[in-house]
């Protein structure tokens, strides 16, 4: 496992960011998601929980917690 200095380093870290966005994006331009607020809400948390998981996974400065994490982004 590579050595990073911060979880800004990790290059999945760097992917969820812009992936989130377009999740953002597609649930306000999209109508049908738009309209049911549910689903956009459940889309929208999901997507922002990436790059949180990866961050708190980080954090936890063990190499088990961090993985625990990571596979918590990946679901």
């Amino acid at each position: 496992m590579a050595k990073y200095g911060s979880f800004e380093e990790m290059q999945v870290y760097q992917k969820a960011l812009p992936f989130g966005a377009k999740v953002y994006k597609l649930t306000k331009t999209n109508p049908h998601i738009a309209k049911d607020f549910g689903l956009k809400d459940q889309l929208q948390r999901a997507a922002l929980s990436i790059s949180n998981n990866i961050d708190e996974g980080f954090e936890r400065e063990t190499k088990k917690e961090l993985i625990r994490f990571l596979y918590f982004s990946k679901g």
